[in-house]
């Protein structure tokens, strides 16, 4: 079963204490297609500008990303530049400039309109919406979020959250859309704007999945050498969409095993600077984290 996601692809600057990378593939979207594309095929839509390199292009096609939905226009890429100095859970951003992105408005092809599973990655509410306006039937929307729209569209994310069946935000995002500290009844407050599950991420510290009927809590996977945490939080959401995608079913169960795919996907993305190390996962090296993961939390 495929997926479809809508978000950013970009060209992204980033900085850590493990060196510098100039203009590497990066984007909400594309981290997401990489991640989800070892579990389930991925539609992707989204904007370029012409300058958009054909070796990145090349990149995602190889790993099965259908472009039809990938709009290319005059002008320049979007481009983010950031570092992450004291904290490596925390990116300081140094420019981002939209560019062709900044009056972008996704216009599905007819061919994606009928998806079952989609993800709206990480953009405005109101193009999240446009979105949903434009899909027929689906059986599972998940949508992200980020402190940006909280603290500029709220009613607009609150509206956009009426509309998912899960909802991925991290802790901070959690808070400040309740205004709650304690993350158990963040969720359960998110949970009264319409989702039926919502999953909490806390960075290194694992991640938090509640619905009405459940509460799963999973531990971050210890690593030793954290390279470049960006793209973390959507490589999670790649494996905990394309998982369910996979199972073709919303159990408790694969709910729970969704978390657990998802915290793989993004503990092999931070590992190198952007797509550098999903790019090399193998479905052997999932499972073998996969084994990890359960080693780690059996007792």
């Amino acid at each position: 079963m495929s997926v479809l996601v809508v978000g950013s692809v970009a060209l992204d600057t980033v900085e850590t204490p493990y060196g510098r990378e100039r203009e590497v593939l990066g984007g909400s979207a594309t981290y997401f297609s990489v991640a989800c594309s070892r579990f389930a095929p991925v539609k992707l839509v989204g904007v370029v500008g012409d300058d958009f390199p054909s070796s990145s292009r090349s990149l995602l096609e190889s790993r099965g990303v259908d472009l039809a939905g990938l709009e290319v226009v005059p002008g320049r890429t979007l481009r983010w530049g950031g570092a992450y100095r004291n904290d490596m859970n925390e990116a300081v951003t140094d420019f981002i400039h939209l560019n062709v992105f900044e009056n972008y408005h996704p216009r599905l092809p007819e061919e994606y309109r009928d998806s079952e599973y989609v993800f709206l990655a990480n953009i405005g509410p109101d193009l999240q919406i446009e979105v949903l306006d434009q899909i027929s039937s689906p059986r599972l929307v998940v949508g992200d979020t980020m402190n940006f729209w909280l603290e500029n569209t709220l009613d607009r994310v609150r509206e956009m959250a009426s509309r998912l069946d899960i909802f991925i935000l991290n802790d901070a995002e959690a808070r400040m859309l309740t205004g709650e500290v304690n993350l158990p009844r963040a969720a359960r407050k998110i949970l009264e704007l319409g989702p039926r599950g919502v999953v909490v991420k806390k960075g290194e510290h694992g991640a938090l999945l509640l619905t009405e009927e459940d509460i799963f809590a999973l531990p971050g996977l210890p690593l030793e050498k954290v390279v470049d945490p960006t793209g973390a939080g959507d490589s999670f959401a790649g494996g905990f969409v394309g998982s369910l995608a996979a199972a073709g079913d919303l159990t408790t169960a694969s709910l729970r095993r969704a978390v657990v795919y998802g915290s793989i996907m993004a503990s092999f993305n931070v590992q190198a600077f952007s797509l550098f190390r999903l790019c090399e996962v193998g479905k052997g090296d999932i499972e073998a984290r996969f084994a990890e993961f359960k080693k780690l939390t059996d007792f």
